[in-house]
């Protein structure tokens, strides 16, 4: 008998989210459509301002109350656009948690870790208060804290970025959940501990067979967990595929930007390239490709006619008149 197809475990389509205030509109994320299969790890790529943290905040239900959501976004077979506060509730922790990318502004600094990982145990599975602080400590000895039982004891300001980090990320397992959402979670680490957050992510990651949503601006560490990439710009995917496809098959000028303006070994005495320009405004986008007033590959056409999405095989997708003619040659 063939076996069932699995079901993507986040499905996202056509996710929009624009913030209105007063008489000005911003369109942040602007037809998103994805998806996940279960035990994989996808991660969202771009620069700052390019809508990356605000796709995570939406599929856990977190964006402002000024904020239009349209789109389907599926976790774990749930559209968690339009549920209601109390349903989010429900399903953030067990079904879909999220480690934010400064703890020291996600954690609360009048509890101690301790008593912040029990009390979301305590409210998702009941259990006393004994028994979900024997489970916070098997957290924290799982996310390779030293001293783990003095830990549970100590404030965020006392302990260092990597702790308090690690402190998070046992705060996001706490109910085992399907979906792990992390937004740059290494950003503010020096390099050392930097490398073994990731590490000790892509290891749980498997333990555990959780999917999981990893932003960054960092082409290295795409590189370093990735099994799916998509590439964001102004709002938008334009370019998505499997690590390899994207890293070393990349079919978007923007892709080619962030990639040739990566510092790597052995470039020492060598002219950094970088993208000329800077992002745009996303209140006031301009016409036509919102990446051509940066590329140097523009047609003139670019400059009028939004480009094409071109699906160049199964979740490789690529958004540019450039694609066009790779299709036309497979």
């Amino acid at each position: 008998m063939a076996q069932a197809a699995q079901t993507p475990i986040v499905d996202v389509r056509d996710l929009k989210v624009e913030f209105r205030r007063r008489e000005q509109s911003v369109a942040a994320v602007n037809g998103v459509t994805f998806s996940l299969m279960p035990g994989e790890v996808l991660t969202i790529l771009g620069e700052s301002g390019s809508g990356k943290s605000v796709t995570l905040k939406a599929l856990m239900g977190l964006v402002p109350d000024y904020a239009h959501v349209s789109g389907t976004a599926l976790v774990a077979g749930k559209d968690v656009v339009g549920m209601s506060k109390d349903e989010l509730r429900k399903i953030r922790g067990p079904v879909v948690s999220m480690i934010f990318q400064e703890p020291m502004t996600a954690l609360d600094p009048v509890f101690t870790i301790g008593d912040q990982i029990a009390e979301i145990i305590r409210t998702h599975e009941g259990l006393s208060h004994r028994a979900a602080m024997k489970r916070a400590l098997e957290l924290l000895e799982m996310v390779s804290i030293p001293s783990a039982a003095r830990r549970l004891k100590n404030y965020p300001h006392e302990m260092s970025g990597g702790m308090r980090q690690r402190a998070m990320i046992a705060m996001a397992l706490a109910c085992r959940p399907s979906v792990l959402l992390a937004d740059e979670p290494t950003t503010a680490l020096d390099v050392t501990v930097q490398i073994q957050i990731l590490l000790l992510l892509r290891q749980i990651q498997k333990e555990m067979g959780m999917a999981v949503v990893f932003v960054t601006h960092d082409v290295g560490v795409a590189a370093e967990i990735s099994d799916q990439v998509a590439v964001m710009y102004a709002g938008r995917l334009v370019e998505t595929g499997t690590v390899y496809e994207v890293l070393s098959e990349r079919s978007h000028p923007y892709t080619e930007g962030l990639l040739s303006s990566t510092v790597h070994g052995g470039m020492k005495g060598q002219p950094l390239d970088m993208i000329r320009g800077q992002p745009p405004n996303l209140a006031a986008l301009p016409p036509g490709c919102s990446f051509a007033p940066r590329c140097n590959q523009a047609a003139e056409s670019c400059h009028r006619v939004d480009a094409p999405s071109v699906t160049l095989g199964p979740g490789r997708l690529v958004r540019c008149i450039r694609a066009q003619p790779l299709l036309a040659a497979e």
